[in-house]
C-alpha cells in the first residue's frame, strides 16, 4: 500500500516558491500573477458582494447544555444539534470548555512559529512526493496559489508522525500543540457521541470507527492582501474528516461557507470554535447530515491566523453507511471502502475541488 501521502508521479511540492509572508514583506501594488484567480476560475459576483449584515448566522451549539441538559430538556438539545448538522453541516460551538488560557498560548506560539525566518520553517517543508509540511503542493507551473503560508501534518496514531514535522517543532509550540490536540479530541469524540445519539447510530459504532482514530491538524497564517478580492486564502472544498474543529486563534474573520449556492461570511464568537460535518460523517450517516463546501478569504489590512483539527475514523475501519442506519426501506447510499484507500484516494487527487471527492463516493 502506497504511503498515506504520496502523490502520484510528476506530483511535487514546490521548494522554489516563497511563502506568503516572505513576499509581502517587499512593498506590494498588485498581486503576483500565481495568486490571481480569473473571473472563470471563481465567479467575481460571488466575492464579497453583499452587505455582511444581510448574511443569517450560523447556528449556535451550547456544549455545556449539551453535557449538562436535564432529561426533559436534552431532547431538545439533541433535536437543535441533529436539525443544525441536517440544514447547515455547520456551527459555532460555545462554551466547549478549552480553556482560554491554552487557547491564547496557542495562539502566541503559532504566531512566532510563522514569524520565524523563512530558513528556520523550510526545514518543514513538503518533501517531493508528500503532502504533509511547510508550504503548498504545487503540480504544474500555471496553477494558482492560495494566499496563505501552512503547515498540514498527522498527528495521530503517533506513528504516523513524520519524524521532521511535530517531533521536531520549536519545544515550546510542540508541547502546547500537544495539550490542545489532547483537549479538542476529547472534545470532538464527546460530540461525535451527540451526533451518533442524534441519528440512532449505536454509540459502539461511533466508538469502532472514531476512538484513537486519524487526527490531523493544520496552522494557517493569511497576511494582509493588497488586492483581497483577487485572491482565495483558501479554495473551496469539503473536508474528508468526521469533523473538523477549526478555532480562528486572532478573531479575524475570513471564513466562507456556501449555502444555497450563495457563498456567505462566518462571523462568530470569540473563543467560540467553528465546528463543520465532514464527507466522512455524511457518508455515515447515510445523507443525513451534510458536509459543507467553505473557503477562506483574506482582507487587505489585518493578518489572519487559524488552526484546523482534522477528526478522522481509524485506519483500519470502513467509511461507509452505518450498519445500524440500512435497513430494506433505506438502502445505502454510499459505497463502502477500507479508511487508508479512502484518504490515499483523496490525497491523490491533489486539489480542493467542491465535494467532487464525495461525489466519487456515492453509489
Amino acid at each position: 500500500m502506497a504511503s498515506i501521502s504520496q502523490l502520484p508521479a510528476g506530483f511535487e511540492s514546490s521548494n522554489s516558491l516563497l511563502s506568503v509572508l516572505e513576499i509581502t514583506k517587499q512593498p506590494l501594488t498588485s498581486v503576483p500573477e500565481c495568486y490571481v484567480r480569473t473571473v472563470e476560475q471563481e465567479p467575481a459576483s460571488s466575492l464579497f458582494d453583499g452587505d455582511k449584515g444581510t448574511f443569517p448566522s450560523i447556528p449556535s451549539i451550547d456544549m455545556t447544555k449539551l453535557v449538562e441538559a436535564e432529561a426533559s430538556d436534552f431532547a431538545d438539545q439533541l433535536e437543535k444539534l441533529h436539525s443544525t448538522c441536517k440544514d447547515w453541516g455547520i456551527f459555532e460551538l460555545v462554551n466547549h470548555g478549552v480553556s482560554p488560557t491554552l487557547l491564547e498560548k496557542l495562539k502566541q506560539e503559532i504566531e512566532e512559529f510563522f514569524k520565524l525566518p523563512l530558513e528556520g520553517k523550510m526545514k518543514y517543508k513538503i518533501r517531493p512526493g508528500e503532502v504533509e509540511g511547510y508550504g503548498s503542493v504545487v503540480n504544474t507551473k500555471d496553477q494558482k496559489l492560495d494566499w496563505g503560508d501552512r503547515v498540514y501534518m498527522i498527528t495521530n496514531p503517533i506513528h504516523r508522525r513524520k519524524p521532521y514535522l511535530f517531533p521536531e517543532l520549536p519545544s515550546s509550540l510542540r508541547n502546547t500543540l500537544d495539550s490542545y490536540l489532547l483537549e479538542v479530541d476529547q472534545l470532538a469524540m464527546r460530540l461525535l457521541g451527540f451526533m451518533g445519539k442524534a441519528l440512532k447510530i449505536e454509540m459502539r459504532e461511533i466508538e469502532e470507527m472514531f476512538d484513537d482514530g486519524m487526527r490531523s491538524v493544520r496552522m494557517t497564517y493569511y497576511p494582509p492582501c493588497p488586492q483581497p478580492e483577487q485572491v482565495i486564502g483558501l479554495s473551496p472544498h469539503s473536508d474528508a474528516t468526521g469533523i473538523t474543529i477549526l478555532n480562528q486563534l486572532n478573531g479575524v474573520d475570513g471564513l466562507q461557507i456556501k449555502k444555497d449556492g450563495v457563498w456567505m461570511p462566518v462571523n462568530f464568537q470569540k473563543d467560540a470554535f467553528v465546528v463543520n460535518v465532514g464527507d466522512s460523517f455524511e457518508i455515515l450517516s447515510n445523507g443525513v447530515y451534510h458536509s459543507i463546501e467553505h473557503r477562506a478569504m483574506v482582507n487587505s489590512e489585518k493578518e489572519r491566523l487559524s488552526v484546523a483539527m482534522f477528526i478522522n475514523p481509524k485506519f483500519e475501519a470502513e467509511i461507509g453507511p452505518a450498519r445500524s442506519l440500512i435497513t430494506p426501506q433505506n438502502p445505502p447510499l454510499f459505497k463502502t471502502v477500507g479508511m487508508e484507500k479512502y484518504v490515499n484516494d483523496f490525497f491523490s487527487r491533489y486539489k480542493l475541488d467542491g465535494k467532487s471527492y464525495l461525489d466519487q463516493m456515492k453509489i
